[in-house]
């Protein structure tokens, strides 16, 4: 393992045609994007083979970005972890993928169909997503207050119809768990996941704490340069987009869905095999994790990422044994494209 910091204005050339090291691929994708700060690791056969940070976690500082450190929002990544603390549940028969959500929670209002949490963690329950500024919310609300922003609206369509990605699904998730495990939902993924993964630098992004390692969050000017984000709170949002991680940590976690040690294999297949619409449709999603082949038609799993001042990606290759894991401090980064050349570098 190696660690370097990259200044975002890298010399590297942006008109290569092809890059010759991973190095090259990140120095050359930061100067395109302006990204100031970003974390890679990489692992094969459950070891490191590459973990790197280039660039700033804060830039008026000049404090350097370290992969196994520095704390950044994996946005929707978080989905991933929390499927995987839903696992646990269904693992011990206390929730079943395929049962109505008012079995968990009785009192949410009632809809035009009933839906089944597979259908919610598939986003295919007709959940909404954001709306208009919602994304920006800078009120400290728990998981269950955050519900009522969207509970008393009527689904978008009826259940399994469609696809329609949705955070505030998730809000409801991590409530059935909370609800069900007794405890906070973010304890309970502490202890089922992030403890006995020695995911020691992942937790809750709560907004009125001060967190040491965590970066600053920048957002791009059309005009060109970035500035610092405006400050959110996404701790009520937590299972669909709240927590904070290390690129190392992250391929922590992604290494158990290759080697599962904390679910069985047959609830993480659970996780990563697509939904069918009822058009007969392949949504690519199964619970919490996108699922496609590589060119060489071999599984991936995978969740991209995207909040104030964070665009990251987590890339999962079973049959290769390899974990590619990005995080950055940057809004609105067309990361899957660097995910890309990566993927071209390290899977076979």
């Amino acid at each position: 393992m190696f660690i370097v910091a990259l200044s975002c204005k890298s010399t590297v050339s942006t008109t290569q045609v092809k890059p010759k090291t991973p190095q090259e691929s990140v120095a050359r994708f930061m100067v395109t994007e302006q990204v100031p700060g970003m974390a890679i690791s990489v692992s094969k056969h459950g070891k490191l083979i590459w973990s790197e940070g280039f660039g700033y976690a804060d830039i008026t500082n000049k404090i350097k970005v370290s992969p196994d450190s520095t704390l950044f929002r994996i946005a929707s990544i978080s989905k991933s972890i929390s499927a995987v603390s839903l696992a646990t549940l269904v693992d011990a028969k206390k929730i079943h993928l395929d049962s109505s959500l008012y079995l968990y929670l009785p009192n949410y209002p009632k809809k035009a169909y009933d839906f089944t949490l597979r259908q919610v963690g598939g986003h295919t329950a007709g959940i909404r997503h954001y709306r208009g500024r919602e994304f920006l919310l800078n009120k400290k609300l728990s998981i269950s207050e955050g519900i009522s922003i969207f509970k008393n609206d009527r689904l978008l369509f009826e259940p399994q119809t469609k696809f329609k990605y949705s955070t505030y699904g998730w809000n409801l998730l991590s409530e059935v768990i909370q609800t069900v495990a007794k405890i906070p939902f973010g304890t309970y993924t502490a202890k089922t996941i992030f403890e006995p993964l020695k995911m020691e630098h992942t937790l809750l992004d709560y907004c009125d704490s001060i967190i040491p390692n965590r970066t600053t969050f920048y957002m791009k000017r059309k005009s060109g340069g970035v500035y610092q984000g405006k400050t959110v709170c996404n701790e009520f949002k937590a299972a669909g987009g709240g927590f904070l991680s290390t690129s190392e940590d992250l391929v922590k976690f992604g290494n158990e869905m290759i080697h599962p040690k904390i679910i069985s294999p047959e609830v993480l297949k659970e996780l990563v095999t697509p939904q069918i619409l009822t058009t007969g449709k392949s949504t690519h999603y199964g619970v919490g994790f996108f699922s496609y082949n590589t060119k060489n038609n071999s599984p991936k799993y995978s969740h991209s990422g995207g909040g104030v001042g964070a665009s990251t990606l987590l890339l999962i290759y079973p049959e290769e044994d390899v974990v590619i894991a990005i995080v950055s401090n940057l809004s609105n980064v067309p990361i899957s494209k660097l995910g890309s050349e990566l993927e071209a570098f390290f899977v076979d």
